[in-house]
């Protein structure tokens, strides 16, 4: 999955660098990079021995939003957890010093394992489909089972008022967004279909979750998870960027994405006709069963929530692909299919309001998923 490099790095500078710090890696070293990834940029490190490493960066250049691209907590939050049982890539380094490659970066563990990118499996067994479903569940209910004083993440978020946090940021980076200008039509990208009403819906107290603060991982999806070559558990969780202390909800939300999205669409990015409500997938789970494995494994009952969180999903899911759009807009994307993944905005946005509209009609937040 690793290819020619899009956003060029300084090689001689980066092997001072790793000849000084990082003795694990022999120079000199070539790099491939990555086609996934809509954010920072990732590369294949490979040193004169053949090993096999992972360096994450910013992007080059003024960045979009200031809150994003925070590599340095990526490296924060996958250090601590090597002390537990949640599973991920070993960390060789963070450097800071934007004068190495020109933005900050981390080196960490190359896994040689699998990546789906379609969350249905395809091309595996029946019983391995249904233990790397199971096995994903359990593997996020281990994070969150954490105590963050535990592993030394008691400063890494606030313990409360996760969602109130969540609106204001996904808001302010909306409005900074829609502003972006392309570089070579001017064109704005423009405001998330019914921004307004969006806002006006969650920044009200009905429905919204109530704290439990404990480690998440803040994008948790099929597509973030590496599996063993031939077994069907996972080896790795990838993509911190968004991790902090917040509410479980935001990751198994995240999680059940294509039961929720294919309701509507099979069409849409990350649905698929295999978890539609009348599909038959061969050891595929279904909503109902995924939610009561999480429920049970990580020790609290999310149902009277999920709809409230299932509708925020979809929100910040707009958002972000208005994010990948506006990056597009600068040449910043990292990914190779970034234009067509900023399309996804308006589409989904509409989800989003059909889910909040269910939820108004009935007189609670609780649409009809």
């Amino acid at each position: 999955m690793a290819g020619p490099v899009r956003q060029p790095v300084d090689i001689p500078s980066l092997e001072r660098y790793i000849d000084k710090y990082v003795p694990s890696i022999s120079t000199p070293i070539s790099l491939k990079q990555f086609g996934f990834g809509q954010s920072n940029p990732t590369y294949q490190l490979t040193d004169s021995k053949s090993a096999k490493f992972v360096l994450r960066k910013k992007p080059p250049g003024k960045l979009v939003s200031k809150t994003a691209h925070k590599v340095e907590r990526e490296y924060r939050i996958i250090h601590a957890l090597q002390t537990t049982d949640v599973p991920v890539p070993k960390v060789y380094c963070l450097c800071e010093d934007d004068e190495v490659v020109g933005s900050k970066f981390y080196i960490m563990e190359f896994l040689d394992g699998r990546i789906f990118t379609e969350p249905h499996f395809k091309d595996v067994s029946a019983d391995d489909r249904n233990e790397m479903w199971h096995d994903a569940i359990r593997t996020l209910a281990k994070l969150h089972r954490l105590d963050p004083k535990s592993i030394g993440l008691e400063s890494y978020g606030k313990p409360s008022g996760f969602y109130d946090r969540q609106v204001k940021t996904f808001t302010a980076l909306g409005e900074a967004q829609s502003k972006v200008k392309d570089i070579e039509t001017g064109k704005e990208v423009g405001e998330v279909p019914r921004m307004k009403d969006l806002v006006n819906f969650f920044t009200g107290k009905k429905g919204q979750p109530k704290d439990r603060g404990v480690p998440i991982h803040g994008d948790y999806k099929i597509d973030n998870l590496v599996y063993h070559k031939t077994e069907p558990r996972v080896i790795g969780i990838l993509d911190w960027e968004m991790s902090t202390i917040g509410h479980p909800l935001s990751d198994l939300s995240n999680l059940i994405v294509p039961w929720t999205l294919t309701a509507f669409s099979t069409e849409r990015r990350n649905s698929h006709p295999a978890f539609a409500p009348s599909a038959t997938t061969p050891g595929l789970p279904t909503r109902d069963q995924a939610i009561a494995w999480y429920a049970e494994m990580a020790g609290w009952g999310p149902r009277p929530e999920l709809a409230w969180g299932a509708a925020f999903a979809m929100f910040r899911d707009s958002i972000i692909f208005q994010g990948v759009a506006s990056r597009y807009a600068v040449r910043q994307a990292s990914s190779a299919d970034a234009r067509q993944v900023g399309e996804e905005m308006g589409p989904v946005a509409e989800i989003c309001w059909e889910l909040v509209r269910r939820a108004k009609e009935a007189g609670r937040a609780r649409p009809s998923l």
